[in-house]
């Protein structure tokens, strides 16, 4: 069985190929394949550039390209170039091939002209409309020929269409009988429409005005995977007349990839203890301080419990919480470790890091880690007392953050929304605040999301409060619900678990 993953953007190893959360699930998705023997190939572009590298004066913030390693890029094995036509002209697209085992990533470098070149200098930086759809009808037009000319579609089972984005595939080759499309967020930046002008220009077919990607996909295919259970309830009602096709898969994460070896051993061995778990996490604590302090020298956490906010910079994940809270709670005995990237045309994420940063600056043991990658996400997840997991109920369409701190042992408050339903075990394994909302309001316009937030504040502000004073005041039961997530979360979190149900009972 061959199966492809079309996708947007990937995390692996320290390739900067991705923004945020979709590219890390798919790149744990990779791992994971390999280690199971699945056939599996996942194609993407390739970003010279990478995402956003954020620099600062004072508190302003400056979106700066990132670097490749040539370390890392050493590792991509190139293939023999092929052509597409994009805007009429031929381009020039070399293969860069990374290998995990049986599984293989396909970066897809546009070589030449210069301008179709550019279009993927970085991830989601195009500058019209017009280039954004060329961007994701050169990954169709390229993963189309590759299909056909190096896979052979004969070969292929299943077709996965990570976000709409990916779609345009369905237009430059038919795999109707063999694709599905994965809806990973409900927000409207995962839901593109484009102009029937450029469809008809670059794929020979006018299917109107204004074509909605999302609503195109799932009217051609035969089903839909959204990626948690509340999600499925959720993109039901956003794309009612399809709900039928709709069905839910709930992510994982690669425990190779992010659990400590040693607590993945013992886990394994069914021998994980309290006192490994804890020798586990103090020394992944003295790495995290070690981190830290290389960032803010003066820091001192002491005996204070660490918490962490790491997330992308956006308005429905809520940074402002954490931020309030600090600001309100500016002598609380606690670390506060902030990480997560804006996109360098969201106002609003752009707020939150010259807010991150000023907290940075004006107290002392709050760190804001604005180059937030991989390897800094695994030490802060592992290294951490408590996690804040906070997005707007409804807006989440899984989450994996809460996902790997739990599996480190590391609790997690969380409000009730994604995954976490599923996953976390209230008071057993971490703590919930707030509501179960299955309505999609609209956090930019309804007056109702105000409301929301202030009611949800105070819920977590109290909860937040009694779980540092339960770090100080009764470490054994902090260790016991420590314990709980790290002996109970992995059996439900697992990406074979995922893939199992991807491309083993699903098909």
């Amino acid at each position: 069985m061959v199966i492809v993953s079309v996708t947007p953007e990937i995390a692996i190893d320290q390739l900067r190929t991705y923004a945020g959360g979709l590219g890390v699930l798919e790149g744990d998705k990779v791992i994971t394949a390999g280690e199971m023997g699945l056939d599996y190939w996942a194609l993407t572009l390739y970003y010279r550039q990478g995402y956003v590298r954020l620099k600062f004066n004072g508190t302003e913030p400056i979106a700066e390209p990132e670097k490749q390693s040539p370390s890392v890029l050493a590792k991509l094995q190139p293939w023999d170039e092929f052509t597409v036509t994009l805007k009429g002209e031929e381009v020039i697209i070399k293969p860069l091939v990374y290998t995990h085992k049986t599984a293989k990533v396909v970066f897809f470098e546009a070589v030449c002209p210069n301008w179709a070149r550019a279009l993927t200098d970085r991830v989601y930086m195009a500058d019209t409309l017009e280039n954004q759809f060329l961007v994701y009808a050169l990954l169709a037009k390229a993963s189309a020929a590759f299909i056909r000319d190096f896979i052979g579609l004969e070969n292929v089972s299943v077709i996965d269409l990570e976000e709409a984005h990916t779609a345009l595939l369905l237009m430059a080759l038919n795999v109707e009988d063999r694709a599905r499309i994965i809806i990973h967020t409900p927000g409207p930046w995962g839901h593109p429409s484009f102009p029937g002008g450029l469809i008809a220009r670059e794929f020979g077919l006018f299917l109107g005005d204004n074509i909605l990607l999302t609503d195109y996909a799932l009217s051609k295919l035969r089903k839909g995977i959204v990626v948690s259970k509340k999600q499925e309830d959720v993109i039901k009602k956003l794309f009612a007349k399809h709900s039928s096709k709709i069905v839910s898969i709930t992510n994982g994460v690669s425990l190779e990839r992010w659990m400590d070896p040693r607590l993945y051993e013992a886990y394994n061995k069914n021998a994980l203890s309290r006192e490994l778990l804890i020798s586990v996490r103090l020394d992944n604590r003295k790495k995290l301080a070690s981190l830290l302090r290389n960032v803010k020298p003066e820091l001192s956490a002491d005996d204070k419990p660490v918490i962490a906010w790491t997330r992308r910079l956006a308005r429905y994940k809520r940074p402002y919480f954490v931020a309030r809270f600090i600001e309100e709670n500016p002598d609380v005995e606690a670390v506060f470790v902030l990480g997560g990237k804006p996109h360098p045309k969201d106002f609003d994420g752009l707020g939150y890091a010259r807010k991150f940063r000023d907290l940075h600056l004006k107290i002392n043991h709050v760190v804001f880690l604005s180059d937030h990658d991989v390897p800094t996400a695994r030490t802060v997840l592992q290294g951490s007392d408590y996690l804040l997991f906070t997005p707007f109920s409804g807006w989440e369409a899984s989450g994996t953050s809460f996902m790997k701190a739990l599996v480190n042992g590391v609790p997690v408050l969380s409000s009730r929304d994604g995954a976490a339903l599923e996953v976390i075990e209230d008071n057993v394994t971490g703590w919930f605040f707030g509501t179960d909302i299955r309505d999609f309001i609209n956090i930019y316009d309804d007056p109702r999301a105000k409301e929301v937030d202030e009611n949800e504040y105070k819920e977590f502000k109290k909860k937040l409060l009694d779980l540092i004073d339960m770090y100080h005041s009764d470490k054994d039961k902090y260790w016991e619900v420590s314990l709980n997530s790290a002996l109970k979360t992995p059996s439900k979190v697992d990406m074979r678990r995922v893939l199992h149900k991807y491309y083993l009972e699903a098909l």
